[in-house]
């Protein structure tokens, strides 16, 4: 009896497979919820979440990181891990991110939008040499013919993850993902505005599987399940627009 209840338990465990998801930090927000609606339909299947800059993991990637998907914060590096034969299925839009300014600072008014500015003297936001929400952040500044005046009182952050950091401990705003807002942890921040879309491009994120993966199923399960109706709630609910078919 011991022997073949032995048996099923080492059954058990080789059939389980761990998957590696390197994910863009603006995505830190919902990826825990994510998970946990996956492995309950899909307990066998164990999601390691590896959170970081789009263009370090992408880095990471290229150096040989043994990752299995990848979730961008933009397109761009999905389509040079594809053009590298390191992606393995075609980019493809998950979900469409976009930005607020944040002040932890109750006499700040944030009314005036992206003008806010002006009247401030410490700005976060995040790498915009790297980070396509800092690249964004650059981009609806410039639009706005505010760049100028907000160089000099940038606090550089590594990723969107560390804006957030920066903005409701040091700096007196900062331009942050909107799904941030979303989360349990900043709920209690009620003073933020949504950056004018009209300055920036809706940030396009993607989705590949990468050539680690291209023997685990488990990595294809998991990538269909990002792609769902019930995954685009989720991210649909941290503020992210997606497309939902019925």
């Amino acid at each position: 009896m011991k022997i073949v209840i032995s048996f099923f338990i080492f059954l058990s465990f080789i059939s389980a497979e761990n998957i590696r998801v390197a994910t863009a930090a603006n995505v830190s927000y919902a990826i825990n919820e994510l998970k946990d609606v996956f492995i309950k339909e899909n307990p066998k299947i164990k999601v390691d979440v590896i959170l970081g800059s789009s263009g370090k993991l992408t880095a990471q990637i290229l150096h040989g990181a043994p990752y299995d998907i990848f979730l961008s914060a933009n397109m761009k590096y999905p389509n040079k891990l594809k053009e590298e034969s390191i992606a393995i299925t075609e980019p493809i839009i998950y979900a469409k991110g976009g930005l607020v300014i944040l002040t932890r600072k109750d006499d700040i008014n944030l009314s005036k939008g992206i003008e806010v500015v002006k009247d401030v003297k410490r700005i976060a936001i995040a790498n915009y040499k790297t980070a396509p929400y800092g690249k964004a952040s650059v981009e609806a500044l410039k639009n706005a013919k505010l760049l100028k005046i907000a160089k000099p009182k940038f606090i550089n952050a590594e990723n969107i993850s560390q804006s957030v950091q920066y903005t409701i401990t040091a700096t007196d705003i900062g331009f942050i993902a909107k799904s941030a807002m979303f989360s349990d942890k900043m709920k209690k921040y009620k003073n933020w505005v949504e950056v004018d879309k009209n300055l920036y491009k809706p940030i396009e994120q993607g989705l590949v599987i990468l050539k680690h993966a291209k023997d685990k199923n488990s990595a294809k399960v998991f990538y269909d399940f990002l792609l769902s109706s019930k995954a685009k709630e989720i991210f649909k609910k941290y503020g992210y627009i997606v497309e939902i078919k019925d």
